[in-house]
């Protein structure tokens, strides 16, 4: 919302990707985790105002968003708090109206473990951000030790994957720490990891609303189980054995433990002694072999009197359950990957594109978005447009200015061209970039060369986001409401601009970085437009 009342469900790729997930599954559970907030959100006149995020939380706020909640219909609407340890408990303990607000309380990367207070509480316990891993065999382990043991040892009845796909440039942070990996689209490559096949262990056997059943707990030679039912009749049992250096997650540190070989007896009793089959699936990492199978369906299990015996060896995860659905899901081979193209243009010409996002570019602070400029009869009618004009409320200590990565990290020697349209009388500034070497939670630090021109008729080249390390300036002529051309060419140690098709500065000295992405931004947080971006790499 870049305004108070402001509703738009084209804006990013969230609304989009929502849609199509209740497509697929109609009774799927939604969930919002807010990372950040629209800057004007302080502004509001209205009873009280607080933020709350996975660093610290505010009781009064949340009391406050639930009565909001409820009196506007959206009493359906649960609040997960407080997203970062459990000491929310304790003010729930003291709070009988906070305990009334909180449906869930939630943790972040909790290690498997909770704490007395929040069991206290009696309320759903969930690990609301976890996972966090590269997503490799070792990954796929981790993913498979908490999904079991977050309840076993902790309580904690789902486990929420960040992230769910990896698509954004590996050398970001936290790259490829998603369950599966789709981080080309220029290609349409992506690789179906193995976080993936452990997931449906436990997803294609359970639903939400099933419950566990409280015999869990550890094998006695290491690796843990549990066993969850519908009321109606079916169990699931899922198993793993995971081995310490197989399974590290990427926090918190993970304490040692030992898993051997070992033959574990399970003993059905009550309603479920008279099951006399279960289906069996298996993954088996073959960390040794290196040749690993996941989801493997076997031959049914036979039960005599409710017992089983199972051989299990290091490193491996199985389901048995009374559900006979489960399927090894197909995807036709995906197309080979592909290195970002080394020329590449964008006109943004889009006329009915399913979200608001220009393919390719990896928005770092700001968001750039399409527009349709509907005063302009000219050539720039549709245009990449950074739409944010306040900074927000954030997670991290991002970046003063706007920037959007793009292209191939490993690029060296390239032109980047772009037309630029500022929207700021006097105090404007837009830049194209060659080499930009940081982002995410590292963008404040990111080096590079960066062209800037700005609305009061200079401009000013650096090499680095923060300007602080400037290698020419002077003056353009440039100004604000007109569409102006900028060119940067950037080869071995040398970097040169042109402004509308005349050189402008040259041979402006690089020494680092060596490599990185080509780039747009804006001087700070307003309103500028982009068009007919091109790159040419060597």
């Amino acid at each position: 919302m870049h305004y108070e009342n402001d509703e738009n469900y084209f804006r990013g790729y969230e609304w989009w990707l929502m849609k199509e997930a209740k497509k697929r599954n109609p009774n799927i559970t939604l969930i919002g985790l807010p990372w950040a907030f629209p800057g004007w959100f302080h502004d509001l006149d209205i009873q009280y105002v607080g933020i709350w995020n996975e660093r610290n939380y505010d009781s009064k706020y949340i009391k406050v968003l639930r009565n909001m909640l409820d009196k506007v219909g959206l009493t359906g609407v649960g609040i997960i708090a407080a997203d970062g340890d459990w000491s929310i408990a304790n003010s729930m303990i003291v709070d009988p109206y906070l305990n009334e607000s909180v449906e869930v309380i939630g943790a972040h990367y909790p290690g498997t473990n909770t704490v007395m207070e929040a069991l206290k509480t009696q309320k759903k316990l969930w690990s609301s951000e976890d996972y966090s891993t590269f997503n490799d065999e070792v990954g796929g382990g981790c993913w498979a030790r908490i999904l079991n043991q977050n309840y076993v040892n902790g309580n904690m009845t789902a486990t929420i994957s960040w992230n769910l796909v990896a698509s954004y440039y590996k050398e970001l942070p936290f790259g490829r720490d998603g369950l599966m990996t789709a981080e080309e689209p220029w290609s349409g490559n992506y690789v179906v990891e193995s976080p993936i096949w452990i997931t449906a262990h436990t997803t294609q056997f359970t639903q939400p609303g099933w419950t566990y059943l409280q015999t869990v707990g550890h094998l006695a030679q290491g690796g843990s189980y549990v066993a969850l039912t519908d009321g109606k009749g079916n169990l699931t049992v899922v198993i793993e054995t995971m081995t310490h250096d197989h399974s590290v997650c990427i926090r918190p540190p993970l304490p040692p433990f030992n898993v051997t070989f070992q033959n574990a007896t399970f003993q059905l009793k009550g309603s479920f002694a008279s099951i006399k089959e279960l289906q069996v699936w298996r993954s088996q990492f073959n960390f040794k072999t290196k040749k690993p199978s996941f989801f493997e369906k076997l031959t049914p299990l036979k039960l005599l009197d409710g017992t089983f015996t199972f051989n299990l060896a290091e490193d491996e995860v199985y389901t048995l359950t009374t559900i006979t659905k489960g399927q090894k899901g197909s995807y036709p081979d995906p197309p080979p990957s592909a290195r970002f193209p080394k020329v590449y243009k964008d006109d943004f010409n889009v006329g009915n594109p399913p979200f608001s996002e220009a393919p390719d570019f990896a928005d770092q602070t700001g968001v750039f978005e399409y527009y349709i400029n509907l005063t302009d009869p000219g050539p720039h009618v549709f245009t990449l447009r950074q739409v944010v004009t306040e900074r927000p409320i954030t997670w991290v200590s991002d970046a003063d200015q706007t920037i959007s990565v793009i292209g191939d990290y490993q690029w060296q020697n390239l032109m980047v061209t772009c037309d630029v349209f500022m929207e700021s009388v006097k105090t404007g500034g837009v830049f194209i970039a060659a080499r930009v070497d940081k982002g995410g939670q590292s963008v404040r630090s990111a080096k590079g060369v960066f062209f800037w021109v700005f609305a009061d008729g200079t401009y000013k080249v650096t090499n680095d986001l923060a300007g602080q390390t400037v290698l020419a300036e002077g003056q353009s002529g440039t100004q604000a409401y007109g569409w102006h051309t900028l060119s940067l060419t950037v080869k071995g140690q040398y970097a040169s601009g042109q402004l509308n098709g005349y050189p402008l500065w040259k041979n402006a000295v690089v020494l680092t970085p060596k490599n990185g992405w080509a780039a747009i931004g804006t001087h700070s947080f307003e309103l500028a437009q982009f068009d007919n971006f091109a790159v040419v790499a060597e």
